[in-house]
């Protein structure tokens, strides 16, 4: 694992502008994440995403549905991008990734939010779906770090990513929170039209844990490194939860943390689907758990499927999205 450098001391160095740098140019020809479509965002062209090379945010708020080591007590300064690289067919978030709703901003307007949630107590800023605005990003965090950021940046994505592009973030981002989705390809392609979702996820969360590590946290239970792997089970076994978890067991090991998410609501297009129209039964559910437990996985968190409801699926057209 690297040395223990954050995006104030590479902001301080000026290396933080050549990381800026190197993405920008892997943006002119727009290779930020696997679709590598190499479009011009600059010149009006869009990609796979629909991204324009305008930064969009959805919304920001402290948020308290993350994991206990994310929220606190005073919530994780979240932020949500508009797009997203996968066409998840039962997206919850589905007005901001696929529908698009949002609204432009520059680098600067980017920065006063983060130094915002900052004001507020928020334990950290957590960037939701970021790569394709990736260039953007960083010139808000440098920005915000000029006028006294310092709050642990949290990666929050759905694990389709690039090693190449990974490397960039290496002592900028303090805490990674990937998913795992899915155990074979033929699911990731079916539900999120993902092509070798499995490869480029493993490759990813194999350089996130090298750049991070284990989870760590301060005095009171905060995430201040670390990776926290997420995992949604899905109806059916159609995310393959043994073939993930025996994944992480052989590449990454047992002592990471595992988030396994019972969420799961048919939205979006998965009422389409006859293999998503339902929730997960506890059965599934348990015996996901049971599969944690068999591959030697202690630390992390679970959730009840059984106290899932449509009010858990946020609507972002609403200032209060979650009820």
């Amino acid at each position: 694992m690297n040395t223990l450098k954050r995006y104030t001391d590479l902001y301080a160095s000026g290396e933080l502008d050549e990381r800026i740098d190197r993405l920008d140019t892997l943006a002119l020809s727009c290779s930020l994440c696997p679709r590598t479509c190499n479009v011009n965002r600059k010149k009006g062209e869009r990609g796979v995403c629909r991204a324009p090379d305008e930064l969009t945010v959805c919304k920001f708020l402290p948020h308290f549905g993350e994991e206990p080591v994310l929220t606190g007590t005073k919530g994780s300064g979240t932020i949500f991008f508009t797009y997203c690289n996968l066409n998840c067919q039962f997206c919850q978030n589905y007005q901001i990734s696929q529908e698009h709703l949002g609204t432009s901003m520059k680098p600067p307007e980017l920065a006063d939010i983060m130094l915002r949630l900052q004001q507020q107590g928020c334990h950290n800023i957590n960037l939701v779906s970021p790569a394709h605005f990736l260039p953007q990003i960083m010139k808000a965090v440098k920005a915000a770090a000029a006028q006294g950021l310092t709050l642990p940046l949290v990666y929050n994505t759905n694990g389709y990513e690039r090693v190449e592009v990974l490397t960039l973030l290496d002592g900028i981002i303090d805490v990674y929170l990937p998913d795992a989705k899915y155990g074979d390809d033929r699911s990731a392609q079916d539900f999120s039209n993902a092509p070798h979702y499995t490869s480029y996820n493993l490759s990813s969360l194999k350089e996130m844990f090298r750049q991070v590590g284990l989870l760590t946290t301060d005095k009171v239970g905060i995430a201040q490194r670390g990776i926290i792997i997420r995992h949604l089970v899905l109806p059916h076994d159609l995310a393959k939860t043994e073939h993930v978890l025996m994944m992480i067991s052989e590449h990454l090991g047992r002592a990471l943390h595992i988030s396994l998410m019972g969420q799961y609501f048919p939205t979006y297009h998965a009422s389409e689907r006859v293999e998503l129209n339902r929730k997960i039964t506890r059965q599934e559910y348990q015996h996901c758990l049971t599969l944690l437990e068999q591959y030697g996985f202690e630390n992390g968190w679970f959730q009840n499927p059984d106290d899932i409801q449509e009010a858990f699926v946020p609507d972002f057209t609403r200032e209060a999205s979650w009820n």
